[in-house]
């Protein structure tokens, strides 16, 4: 059972008893002995204070005084205490020194080094391996920072006010939290450029990256001065100093960190050329870059009181950099891709043992709610608040916000109050959705009279853990209806459903409609509506929604999946002739063209089959699945190489939406012919690649044609020497390997001289790709899969536990399988919980899966 007395509750939530006035550190940098001084003033926020409790762990105390006057302190495992005789004043200054080691700080929190670099990462609790302090996000003050070391590039937030040989000041005047501060020091080079803001103001852009790296990051500067204007224009938030850093670091635990003035970036999310980058990779730098650069505002600026409050700052910069990436890019399919995701990394998660709401009420290790529900789920309640209030009650809210709230660290209370005061709504019930865990079933049920037209929608959402009964939620359920021949009998209309059941009716249609649920996917819920595949077909031609056009594909691929998987021998020629006409309207968007030919992936197949009530086969999924990938191909033979010589870009190589939008349809031709001859046209497209797109893309389906062996040794040869295109080539092998070689292959290549198991994009492009993207290989019969990410596991966590415990969620749906497989998984799950000195980050994880 899980152990109750590390548990963290919203409800024990009590104001620290001082301010913070002024931060002053002064770093002494060295490998194994980094020195740090701080310097601390604290001003009493009432009378009568008691014992102040600082922060601390993983670094030795060297000194300590209080106002001058030297104090003998011990710290425990957690941090130390001042004594409440030494802190009965109105204003104290502390002063303490410690010592760090910055070179064995394998689990890249706090300062630690990758190859010779300095840098830290403080969100959510790394700042109390710097120094002891209160490490909390309502703590807020300014600081100060002095670098000495004989590296050249030495920087942290804010401003630079002075420097000289072997070292460099800087100020950041805005206050801030400890998780918020940074520290980046290294032998870099600066690819520089400018922003005028919308006020006139220069502001000097600097993107810092090894010698060798520089021609990598125009695209990502781009990114960063788009971010910029686009803020301006969608929100009026114009940037605040007069510096902005971003560094790119090898080893770094999560994406990006958007401290102040100095975000820090895995390099992954940075560094791009044509040749070593896919369209993908350059749409995930510009998204990233751009949540990054929005949190100044949604983040900074206005952070959060506690870390229950994390969705307040992650879900509205989500949806941020989502808007964003629809206005760059193409927004159906932005749309699309972002209810992929959804539906396939959160559904699952509010689904299981890990469900929790985007604002949870408790926890053991913070670094373990960094979760989809969080961050997309978070998204979503924005978006539907949007939907709710309409865009401009939506800008005048946010204005408020921002007015109301600037240098404040806040609760998701006051960002619904902002709503309620802006449009004198009461969102009592629309808060369940930050409150309360698990996705609502919406079912439909319809009603035609000959003149008027009935939707009678229920919702219901099933328990979860700590939540065994649910109160009915506010659910935006966007609704257009359909004329027979095509045309909109009624336009897209938003139905408040707010109780456990509600009909709404439609007047006055010259003959029964067909409905367009859940237009844009106006809610995140389960949609169950009883439809034909004749209705299908014809959203799929007709619907003018184009989120529901597509999920029309995709419901029929569903069903007709399941009817595959039941014995069902034939595919229907109407669903065949449905896809070719997609795949061949050049009226429609080559990107939404290819979404749309894709088969969902075997993990929303197995949820489907799971929350249909039936216990989904994984082999016997990827069997089916590729049987209808090549009926499609054969169905489509004589169309193929015409789609496939069509989308060919010739010129110069963009990333731009339109280019990539035929490199994605071309790539979706070339998957359909390699079921037709083989992988043959794959060899060709392979060996003539001009970019990582192409290149990268036939190699997928030499692999799944069994022919890739000299093709990989090739690929690994060119380029050995870039990480980033190294972890490519791990995870296509641990992503499309045969099933039933997948764990074998994926143990050997961990023997590789090219893997580490410090570094977590190489961790995650092996062991992640293997588990969340080859479900047959994982979840193979003979139980290895399970075997092997146990043993990855446990030799992983010591070493980086946030790694560790984020991988060990691959297991979270074991519960939805055949009792043999439950029977493997737990077995492996226990071997990891009963693994000696286990992680609190990993234990939190493993002990959930396994008590529920």
């Amino acid at each position: 059972m899980n152990d109750q007395s590390n548990v963290i509750r919203l409800s024990d939530y009590a104001p620290l008893d001082f301010t913070i006035e002024s931060v002053n550190l002064t770093f002494k940098l060295a490998p194994n002995a980094t020195r740090v001084i701080a310097k601390v003033v604290f001003v009493a926020a009432h009378d009568g204070v008691k014992a102040l409790r600082l922060d601390g762990h993983d670094m030795q105390l060297i000194s300590a005084a209080i106002d001058g006057e030297a104090l003998d302190l011990t710290p425990d495992a957690e941090g130390l205490t001042l004594p409440a005789d030494k802190i009965q004043k109105d204003r104290f200054t502390w002063e303490c020194e410690t010592e760090i080691d910055p070179e064995n700080n394998t689990s890249l929190d706090g300062l630690y080094m990758s190859n010779g670099m300095y840098c830290t990462q403080c969100e959510a609790q790394g700042f109390r391996k710097i120094t002891f302090y209160p490490d909390r996000p309502d703590v807020m003050t300014t600081f100060t920072v002095r670098i000495e070391s004989d590296l050249p590039v030495l920087l942290s937030n804010g401003n630079p006010t002075a420097s000289g040989e072997g070292w460099a000041e800087w100020h950041d005047p805005w206050p801030k939290p400890s998780y918020l501060f940074a520290l980046v020091a290294g032998d870099l080079v600066a690819v520089s450029d400018t922003f005028t803001t919308m006020s006139g103001r220069k502001v000097d852009l600097n993107i810092y990256v090894r010698d060798g790296d520089q021609d990598k990051c125009d695209f990502a500067m781009g990114a960063l001065k788009r971010s910029m204007k686009w803020d301006e224009d969608a929100y009026g938030r114009e940037y605040d100093l007069d510096l902005f850093n971003i560094v790119a670091v090898g080893d770094f635990n999560m994406g990006a960190m958007e401290n102040k003035g100095l975000n820090v970036f895995n390099s992954v999310l940075v560094l791009a050329s044509p040749e070593t980058a896919t369209d993908k990779n350059f749409e995930r730098i510009e998204a990233v870059i751009a949540h990054e650069y929005f949190h100044n505002w949604t983040g900074n600026r206005i952070t959060c009181r506690d870390w229950f409050q994390l969705c307040l700052k992650e879900g509205l910069t989500v949806y941020r950099d989502q808007h964003f990436t629809s206005d760059m890019r193409d927004a159906a399919v932005k749309r699309i891709e972002d209810v992929i995701t959804l539906r396939g990394r959160q559904f699952a998660e509010d689904a299981g043992p890990l469900a929790h709401p985007p604002r949870p009420n408790k926890y053991i290790e913070i670094n373990n709610f960094y979760t989809t529900t969080v961050y997309e789920k978070g998204a979503e309640v924005v978006g539907m608040l949007r939907r709710l209030v309409g865009p401009e009650q939506y800008r005048k809210a946010l204005d408020l916000y921002f007015d109301r709230h600037d240098g404040q660290a806040c609760t998701i209370e006051d960002w619904i109050k902002v709503f309620e005061d802006t449009t004198g709504r009461d969102l009592t019930q629309f808060k369940l959705w930050y409150t309360s865990a698990g996705t609502p079933r919406v079912s439909v049920a319809e009603d035609w009279d000959g003149s008027t037209y009935s939707l009678t929608l229920s919702q219901d959402t099933k328990p979860t853990p700590g939540e065994p009964t649910k109160e009915p939620r506010l659910i935006p359920v966007a609704v257009g209806l359909l004329y027979p021949d095509g045309t909109e009998a009624v336009e897209t209309q938003i139905l408040e459903l707010s109780e456990p059941v509600q009909t709404f009716t439609f007047e006055n249609l010259r003959e029964k409609p067909i409905p367009s649920i859940l237009r844009d996917f106006s809610a995140p819920v389960y949609l169950d509506h009883t439809q034909t595949n004749a209705e299908r077909a014809f959203l799929l031609a007709h619907d003018t929604d184009p989120f529901n056009k597509w999920e029309a594909g995709r419901d029929y691929a569903l069903d007709m999946i399941e009817r595959m998987l039941k014995g069902a021998n034939e595919v229907d020629a109407d669903f065949l002739s449905a896809m070719r006409t997609m795949a061949l309207d050049d009226a429609l968007d080559p990107a939404f063209r290819a979404l749309a030919l894709a088969l969902p992936s075997e993990e929303v197949i197995a949820s489907t089959i799971y929350a249909n009530g039936d216990t989904p086969d994984p082999l016997a999924i990827h069997a089916v699945r590729n049987r209808l990938n090549a009926a499609i191909a054969d169905h489509m033979a004589a169309d193929l190489p015409a789609l496939y010589q069509a989308m060919e870009v010739t010129g110069p190589y963009s990333p731009d939406a339109e280019p990539a939008g035929k490199r994605s349809l071309r790539g979706q031709a070339l998957a359909l012919l390699s079921h037709l001859d083989n992988g043959e046209l794959a060899a060709r497209q392979f060996d003539s690649a001009t970019n990582m797109t192409e290149q990268l893309g036939a190699l997928v389906r030499l692999i799944i044609a069994g022919r890739a062996d000299d093709a990989l040794a090739a690929f690994y040869d060119r380029w050995q020497h870039d990480p980033l295109v190294v972890d490519k080539w791990f995870t296509v092998q641990a992503s499309f390997a045969p099933p039933e070689q997948a764990a074998s292959i994926v143990r050997d290549l961990s023997t590789h001289p090219a893997f580490t198991w410090k570094n977590p994009n190489r961790i995650r492009s092996l062991f992640g790709a293997f588990a969340m993207g080859n479900p047959a290989g994982f979840h193979f019969e003979t139980g290895e899969g399970y075997e092997l990410m146990a043993d990855a596991l446990i030799r992983i966590d010591p070493v980086i536990p946030q790694i560790a415990a984020r991988m060990t969620t691959v297991f979270e749906t074991w519960r939805r399988y055949a009792p043999a497989r439950q029977a493997q998984m737990k077995a492996a799950m226990e071997r990891v919980r009963d693994t000696q000195s286990l992680s609190k980050n990993t234990s939190e994880i493993i002990n959930k899966l396994l008590d529920v």
